[in-house]
């Protein structure tokens, strides 16, 4: 199970990373298109994978809700380029 929530009230997806705020994808729906816009992972957990925690599990969150990704934040499109198993999910 993952440890990503979405926050529809921030419209983002959000990790505990432990340092007093989360990492976290900000979105935007449209339809049954999700646009993950902007990935951020405070200073103090950067490099230690949060980053790609964060994306695996948004990825799986949208994929239960049936949605298609537009990967506009390149973090996010790095990493479904570097996983194919997720690029069926591409709008």
């Amino acid at each position: 199970m993952s440890d990503v929530t979405d926050n529809t009230a921030r419209q983002r997806f959000e990790l505990d990373v432990g340092v007093g705020e989360p990492a976290f994808i900000a979105y935007e729906r449209d339809g049954g298109t999700i646009t993950l816009v902007h990935t951020i992972v405070p200073e103090a957990a950067s490099g230690q994978g949060a980053g790609s925690r964060l994306v695996r599990g948004a990825l799986a969150i949208i994929r239960v809700q049936g949605l298609r990704v537009v990967p506009q934040c390149s973090f996010v499109a790095a990493y479904m380029e570097r996983h194919p198993e997720e690029r069926d999910l591409l709008a």
